[in-house]
């Protein structure tokens, strides 16, 4: 074929909108999107200019063909669970410090943040937290001190190694006609317990980053009162430094408008947006548990795989136009192999929210994250 003829091919290729590449003088046609980095790029690169991108994990994620992954695509990691109360701190005078120690050590050792998860939950809560010896409930004054040494303690041994701490988490009620979540921390100490708890943190370590975090923080009702609660803080000189948008989402949700409203509402307080447990379900939202019922598909079709696509491209570019304010995103897991959504709302139903699939392979919603 001659030159001319050879570029008039060309151009009307690309005029056709062909993906196409050219390797020694020869059109190949490429199914996967042209991503404008080297091969051996990962998430944190693509975002490198933006926010750091992060995963939640395990002990044993450290290890092998997932650890590979995690050093090749994320530069922050989030102990999943090995920080939750009922974990780190199994009773009073006992602490488990193993799984979260080598978590951060390997942050270290790979030069990735830490973000600390979490230091107040009204779930996974050792037993022992809320009652005396004769099995009753303690007071005020007992639990806030519980508390405070808790903090100091945890907060105190990761200093410096830890940049940012998910201190209160979901405080707010799920109910919209209620404010705060009626769990035993408010039952005892009302309100106290959640601003005690900024202060604790602040006192442990003055350079941390402190955050709220919670779910549903984008639907405007939750938002409201989320937004109520912090302003409320703000004011009360609370050393609150930003808030965690956990982003479990769905392929219904969230709307984009309602996504980027709820970020600048919360950046209007000055404070800093985080997605910290971004994970996008195939399946619409859901917070009762309840068993598979007979017959649900748990197939991953084309059209959720599509559909998953879209989602995640479209809050990705919010969160691009959002740069000013946000400042970390956080998956909470790091592929389809293994996610909190194959046993939680419906245990036993496989979910497949994650940019890797269970092979560790890159998603079509992965191209559509980094191709921008």
């Amino acid at each position: 074929m001659g030159a001319n003829k050879k570029l008039k091919t060309l151009l009307v290729q690309l005029a056709a909108g062909t993906c196409i590449s050219i390797f020694t003088g020869f059109i190949l046609q490429r199914s996967a999107p042209v991503v404008p980095q080297q091969e051996n790029s990962g998430l944190k690169d693509y975002y490198g200019s933006y926010f750091p991108i992060g995963v939640a994990v395990s002990a044993k994620s450290l290890d092998g063909a997932e650890a590979v992954l995690i050093r090749k695509q994320f530069n922050s990691v989030t102990p999943e669970n090995a920080m939750k109360m009922a974990v780190i701190h199994p009773l009073e005078n006992q602490y488990f410090w193993k799984d979260a120690d080598y978590i951060v050590n390997f942050a270290k050792e790979h030069g990735m943040k830490v973000r600390g998860h979490n230091l107040c939950w009204h779930e996974q809560v050792p037993d022992w937290m809320f009652k005396d010896k004769q099995g009753r409930r303690v007071t005020k004054k007992v639990l806030l001190g519980r508390l405070k040494s808790h903090i100091f303690t945890v907060v105190k041994r990761y200093q410096g190694s830890v940049y940012a701490w998910d201190v209160v988490n979901e405080a707010i009620g799920d109910d919209q006609h209620t404010f705060l979540r009626n769990s035993p921390w408010y039952q005892i100490c009302g309100e106290d317990f959640i601003f005690k708890a900024f202060e604790y943190a602040h006192q442990a370590d003055p350079k941390a980053q402190l955050f709220y975090n919670d779910y549903n923080t984008e639907r405007p009702e939750k938002r409201d009162r989320i937004y109520k609660l912090l302003k409320k803080m703000k004011a009360a000189h609370i050393p609150v430094d930003g808030i965690g948008l956990q982003g479990h989402w769905s392929l219904f949700e969230p709307d984009t408008k309602d996504l980027k409203d709820a970020i600048e509402k919360y950046a209007s307080l000055g404070l800093k947006v985080q997605i910290t447990e971004m994970d996008i379900s195939v399946y619409p939202w859901e917070k009762e548990k309840r068993a598979l019922h007979p017959g649900e598909n748990t197939t991953y079709t084309s059209i959720m795989e599509q559909k998953q696509s879209d989602k995640y491209a479209e809050i990705f570019k919010v969160l691009r136009d959002e740069r000013g304010v946000i400042t970390g995103v956080t998956f909470w897991n790091v592929s389809d192999r293994h996610t909190w959504l194959d046993e939680y709302p419906v245990q036993g139903r496989k979910n497949y929210p994650l940019l890797f699939d269970q092979q560790l392979q890159p998603k079509q919603a992965y191209y559509r994250v980094v191709k921008f």
